[in-house]
């Protein structure tokens, strides 16, 4: 009974930290792309040849707290990708054992990249 107890317990943490860094890297992209909304991202989808009219509304809103979206963008990103390397680097597995799900961690580290990429962009163009 309590070695039901005990894998239910760490289902239970594996579920809060995987919502956990879903929600660290959602606040650094939104915050990035926020703070990348006024002058990066409009040259970057002008040079790929789309339309980035719409972006003039948010950069009005976001423009006055750029750097308080950028802090937030940095934040949350490096604190997203430190629970996601200790989540790797803590997980282990019986040898034969399938491991994990390969396919969040990959798309979490993709939007990480992208987030990092934003807030590089919203760095320099500010």
């Amino acid at each position: 009974m309590t070695d039901n107890t005990r894998a239910d317990a760490n289902t239970g943490r594996k579920m809060a930290s995987e919502t956990g860094v879903m929600l660290l890297v959602a606040g650094g992209l939104v915050s990035a792309f926020g703070a990348a909304s006024c002058c990066a991202l409009p040259v970057l989808l002008g040079s790929f040849g789309l339309a980035s009219a719409w972006l003039g509304s948010l950069a009005l809103l976001a423009g006055p707290h750029r750097t308080a979206l950028l802090a937030a963008a940095v934040i949350c990103l490096v604190a997203g990708g430190g629970v996601l390397l200790w989540r790797r680097a803590v997980t282990t597995c019986a040898p034969g054992a399938v491991c994990g799900r390969p396919m969040p961690s990959a798309l979490i580290a993709g939007a990480l990249s992208l987030g990092a990429i934003l807030t590089v962009l919203g760095f320099v163009f500010a």
